[in-house]
């Protein structure tokens, strides 16, 4: 229990009549706003929620694509290289019993600690400073008061905020004793990751990404979550190009050297459909089986592709 104004306050499910597709249920109350100190450069949503240079990048031109120049490729190392060492962090301590707070705490910590800010922390709102997603959660999971249990897995989204630049990665984790199942579907979801980024070279189509992906998927009995897309990422925390990871899908644009972005698969043991909690961001399998989720933040250079998070 913890304690609030009005005495102690007892962890709930802060939407009882919800109808869950899985197990999982949100532990509130939620922890107060982890704080950053005021010495670290923060992105343009950081004190209202609203993503302004997003909004009016995405008005001006939605599908170009930038083409970072040198310096700001060695802006992009950088921040990766932090966020790299951040989600490194949160990983080795995940662990039975811990609660999916404790990691967000880590992750803010480490953060912190190299004088970044972490990207999600109040993006459009978002409360925490890390994104956890347990077993059926497909993505933008809520750090809370849930104690994982032997035998979950959970995806960690990292992402970080350092000289004007944004880092995004993520890797599901096992705690503990994960069943074969589990284990497939983790393994797999790597696979896909691995394969389409060996795909990344000048004059190869987004698009394609998809293909890649949908092919191993397919073969392994899994599926493709369709509701969300890698996508750009540096100056802006999202931004073109849009990079849908099944097949037969229409992104816009062809692969050029200069460009950042990030691909992040999400598969399902089940079907790709999702529901979103009434938190507005927790999106879980419409079937409540599991899913996992690997993500790098990409460079595509004269030759092929540099993992700039790796």
């Amino acid at each position: 229990m913890f304690q609030g104004e009005l005495g102690y306050t007892q962890e709930h499910n802060p939407f009882p009549k919800f109808k869950y597709t899985g197990k999982l249920r949100p532990v509130y109350p939620l922890s107060p706003r982890r704080q950053v100190p005021d010495h670290i450069p923060r992105p343009d949503y950081a004190l209202t929620g609203d993503p302004i240079s997003e909004y009016k990048m995405r008005r001006k031109n939605p599908n170009h694509i930038d083409v970072l120049s040198k310096s700001d490729i060695e802006h992009m190392r950088a921040v990766c290289k932090i966020g790299r060492q951040v989600l490194d962090e949160a990983k080795k301590a995940v662990n039975v019993g811990m609660t999916t707070d404790e990691i967000d705490q880590i992750v803010h910590d480490a953060t912190i600690a190299r004088n970044a800010y972490p990207s999600p922390l109040n993006y459009n709102n978002f409360p925490k400073s890390c994104c956890t997603s347990v077993n059926e959660v497909i993505c933008h999971g809520i750090p809370d008061r849930y104690a994982l249990q032997d035998g979950d897995i959970v995806n960690i989204d990292v992402s970080v905020y350092y000289n004007g630049f944004h880092a995004d990665l993520n890797e599901t984790v096992y705690v503990g004793n994960v069943d074969d199942a589990g284990r497939k579907l983790v393994e797999t979801t790597r696979e896909c990751l691995e394969k389409a980024i060996e795909f990344v070279k000048p004059g190869m189509l987004y698009r394609d990404i998809g293909e890649i992906i949908q092919k191993i998927a397919d073969a392994a009995n899994l599926s493709v979550v369709r509701s969300f897309v890698g996508h750009g990422v540096h100056k802006y925390f999202h931004c073109p190009p849009d990079i849908p990871h099944y097949a037969k899908n229409k992104a816009v644009g062809v692969m050029a050297p200069g460009h950042v972005f990030t691909i992040e698969p999400m598969i399902c043991e089940g079907a790709f459909q999702g529901e979103q909690w009434p938190d507005l961001w927790t999106f879980t399998t419409a079937d409540g089986k599991r899913s996992a989720q690997f993500e790098e933040t990409l460079l595509v250079t004269e030759t092929g592709v540099e993992i700039l998070s790796r």
